[in-house]
């Protein structure tokens, strides 16, 4: 079926708004065709990820837009960049890459996009209706608005987003059509201790299981009995994300979509079962350690998805006013690093040794001092299945708990609650 464009749409392509915007709708239209979509329709809101610097062609592309006049034609927050300009943190950019990263991060708010600068859009207030249609970049938050909120959005690659924005249309396929939302694959967790699933641990684990069993497919998971919390989700889309390519999940009994496990198959029967056992658990968390045998750590990092005010209060707990003998890299946004400054908790933390890191974080920039056979310990599935290769650091995976204790102690401690 060929695309057909609205005569608004076929205007504003043609340059009625401008070249940055006919550019940002040609970019659309091109897509939606290469996708066998139909037509384009309206969203709600957009967040960005491609203002994270890869290179200067980046840069040079928001700055094209930003000189053919175009604006964000909806709300547009704004994924991380690659400074932290807050100032909490530095990061080791030569001079050239740390200028044209900076040049970037001015365009997108040339475009009119807010300067939120976090992957948890969520928690700073971007949180679009149950059923609209979006265009999210950035995994773990297309994961989590597809599937906690409700609202539609595929996965939107960096620069798709922002002409997704200026143009205020995407393409009608993928998750945006509700057939396609559908699960198809029932991931059982009934036969798991309960002590287990109420943990903090658990949730990466599952959601890295998760990604790696179910793919690109939407799954449905079965057998929790109450909300496990919305860090908890986000742990679980973030890990099912980067281990797989999660783009929605359902939690029978507790996300918008799945208010029992019928209804999120559509009534349907499903294509597959999988009962998870204590022993593809127990695989599972081991996948997350690359690391075996180290007596030592060099640092800890959490804060993949960006930390709530409610894990940084938990963090602080957790700390109880002890000194850390090695650096703990907090990654969050600048909406929780207010939250923290105006109760005075940002002092406390960085008293003990915590290096708060805003608008970006360890993994995607180099913050992590440069040191060889370096062991970073982190409570993150994201952080576990990426930091490897982004930072050179060997991973080791356990609890917030166990992360606190292990940068209290400088080496790796394990069955702390």
């Amino acid at each position: 079926m060929p695309l057909e464009l609205t005569p608004e749409q076929q205007a504003i392509a043609s340059g009625a708004r401008g070249e940055g915007a006919a550019m940002a709708m040609r970019i659309v239209a091109a897509t939606a065709r290469l996708m066998g979509a139909p037509s384009l329709i309206p969203i709600a809101s957009a967040h960005i990820d491609g203002a994270l610097y890869h290179g200067d062609s980046g840069t040079l592309f928001a700055e094209k837009l930003a000189e053919g006049g175009a604006k964000v034609a909806v709300r547009a927050t704004l994924n991380v960049g690659s400074l932290d300009l807050t100032g909490c943190s530095k990061n080791r950019l030569e001079p050239h890459e740390r200028g044209m990263a900076r040049r970037m991060m001015d365009a997108y708010r040339t475009l009119g996009c807010e300067p939120t600068w976090t992957c948890a859009p969520y928690q700073a207030g971007h949180r679009p209706a149950l059923g609209s249609d979006v265009a999210w970049g950035e995994s773990n938050a297309v994961v989590f608005c597809n599937s906690v909120l409700g609202a539609r959005t595929n996965r939107y690659g960096d620069f798709l987003d922002i002409a997704c924005a200026i143009s205020g249309c995407a393409p009608y396929y993928g998750f945006h059509q509700p057939e396609n939302r559908r699960a198809k694959i029932i991931f059982d967790v009934s036969g798991l201790e309960v002590s287990f699933l109420d943990s903090e641990v658990a949730w990466p684990i599952l959601g890295s299981l998760f990604g790696r069993e179910v793919g690109d497919s939407v799954g449905v998971v079965a057998g929790i009995d109450h909300h496990p919390g919305e860090d908890a989700l986000k742990a679980f889309g973030a890990a099912s994300a980067s281990a797989g390519a999660v783009g929605l999940f359902h939690v029978a009994g507790v996300t918008p979509e799945a208010p029992d496990l019928a209804t999120a198959l559509h009534h349907q029967t499903p294509e597959a079962v999988i009962k998870v056992t204590g022993d593809m658990i127990k695989e599972s968390r081991h996948r997350l350690s690359t690391v075996a045998d180290a007596q030592t750590i060099n640092a800890v990092a959490i804060g993949s998805p960006h930390l709530s005010s409610t894990e940084f209060d938990r963090l602080e707990a957790l700390i109880a006013g002890r000194r850390l003998s090695v650096p703990l890299y907090a990654c969050t946004g600048r909406h929780a690093l207010a939250t923290l400054e105006s109760s005075g908790k940002r002092q406390t933390l960085e008293k003990s040794g915590v290096i708060i890191v805003a608008d970006t974080c360890v993994v995607v920039t180099p913050i992590l001092p440069a040191i060889d056979n370096a062991v970073l310990m982190t409570n993150s599935g994201k952080f576990a299945h990426y930091a490897p290769g982004n930072t050179g650091y060997g991973v080791i995976y356990g609890s917030m708990a166990e992360c606190v204790e292990s940068a209290v102690t400088g080496r790796p401690m394990f069955g702390a609650a």
